[in-house]
């Protein structure tokens, strides 16, 4: 190894350019090495097998963070990123990587998170279900105005702006609108959302600390709206809901409410869902993080009751509408945490727990009331594995077993995974 030395850490001369060889890519998006005094050193945009320089960019006394400055032996797998922003925005990390692999991998980081943060040694081979389109799939995209005008991504490092020209994950519709929106330096926003449904209708969301909003002229066939400070909505042009078709059923979404980006997988996901029922004529089901009621939906037909709990207020508006033909639907309107331990009493033996909660996972007063709740099943959706290991961890202690794990590809050509785990009770 060649070292330009700089400085002292913890006795060890350090360096400015270091080489390593990358072992594997783990959970966030880096390849992981080694440095000669032992520590982890996690390197974005590098791939198994391949040696490269690198500049120390952050340290500590287990780990260091590096950024690659050479390519010395590439991988035969390796191939010419489509974006000529990769490697400077912050939205892709594995451009570099054939979709096929690219699946591989995440089940590679998939199980390695099981096992080291949860204990699973051994996994349900559930598999991974791939993307319908590998590029230009999603339905929502949040951009940043730039410094100088114009929009962008957050960097890699989650700091600055970076002005776009192109980018290949938003639907044809996106990306034709966005090129074509001009916003000064002193429109005074905080973010810009572009959302389009399943029937082509475009919506656009700006976000600002002004409560009476941009001044705007607008001369396209779009819907827009305006996130004021305080979380309301105020409608400038067009219609305030979009609507989803996920397996013949439509969905009214609100400008603010939360929605799969990904509609191919999204439907593919309801269809795993409802393909692992429990085998009851009708069920006695709790949906915890219900969103505007995708899995509810269709969970609706297949149960004698289904309760659910939200607490995004928008999100249980659109789940109003949505389930508003059928009677044996509840909705409560708050935190899980809160709302569930107080539901203790009033709550039928359950056959089902369908869950889907936030990237943090479940509060830590939820998997309590789970575990007091036994119901014969329970279904977790997760977009965090770390929080997934954690909670199936605690859930498998309590005395349930996990019959499947399989991996919905929601957002190719990123490190970003969408696990849904089956537990039965023993």
């Amino acid at each position: 190894m060649h070292w330009k030395a700089s400085r002292l850490f913890n006795g060890v001369i350090l360096a400015e350019k270091v080489r390593t060889r990358i072992d594997k890519l783990v959970y966030g998006g880096d390849g992981i090495g080694r440095l000669p005094d032992g520590r982890a050193v996690f390197v974005p945009f590098t791939l198994p097998g391949e040696v490269v320089e690198l500049q120390i960019v952050q340290e500590g006394k287990k780990f260091a963070r590096g950024r690659l400055i050479n390519l010395l032996e590439a991988s035969p797998e390796r191939i010419q990123p489509r974006c000529k922003h990769f490697g400077t925005c912050g939205g892709c990390h594995y451009q570099h990587i054939p979709y096929d692999a690219q699946l591989q991998a995440k089940l590679a980081i998939l199980q390695d998170q099981m096992d080291r943060l949860g204990g699973f040694s051994a996994l349900p081979n559930g598999g991974i279900t791939s993307s319908p389109f590998a590029w230009n799939y999603r339905n929502q995209v949040q951009f940043h105005p730039a410094p100088e005008g114009g929009l962008g991504f957050m960097d890699i490092d989650g700091k600055s702006v970076v002005p776009i020209q192109e980018c290949h994950l938003p639907t044809e519709g996106i990306n034709a609108l966005w090129q074509q929106i001009d916003l000064g330096a002193e429109a005074g926003l905080t973010r810009i959302t572009l959302r389009e449904d399943s029937f082509g209708e475009l919506m656009l969301v700006l976000e600002g600390n002004d409560e009476l909003g941009p001044e705007l002229s607008l001369d396209l066939p779009i819907s827009v709206c305006y996130l004021k400070p305080d979380g309301s909505c105020l409608t400038l042009a067009g219609h305030d809901q979009l609507t989803y078709q996920v397996l013949g059923r439509q969905l009214s979404l609100s400008p603010e409410s939360f929605f799969q980006v990904n509609l191919g997988v999204a439907e593919k996901l309801v269809e795993y869902v409802l393909d692992h029922l429990p085998q009851t004529i009708t069920l006695n089901t709790l949906e915890l993080y219900a969103g505007a009621g995708l899995f509810s939906l269709f969970l609706a037909e297949h149960s004698r009751e289904l309760i659910a709990i939200e607490s995004s207020p928008s999100a249980c508006y659109d789940f109003a509408n949505n389930l508003d033909s059928y009677d044996n639907v509840r909705l409560y309107e708050g935190p899980v945490e809160q709302v569930l331990p107080a539901l203790m009493d009033e709550l039928p033996p359950l056959d089902l727990v369908l869950l889907d909660p936030p990237r943090a996972g479940l509060h830590p007063r939820a998997p309590e009331s789970l575990e007091k709740l036994s119901s014969e099943h329970i279904v977790y959706i997760s977009c965090d594995p770390s929080t997934l290991a954690r909670d199936l961890k605690h859930l498998c202690a309590a005395g349930y077993k996990l019959e499947d794990l399989h991996l919905f590809d929601m957002f190719p050509q990123t490190y970003h995974l969408e696990t849904t785990a089956i537990l039965q009770r023993e």
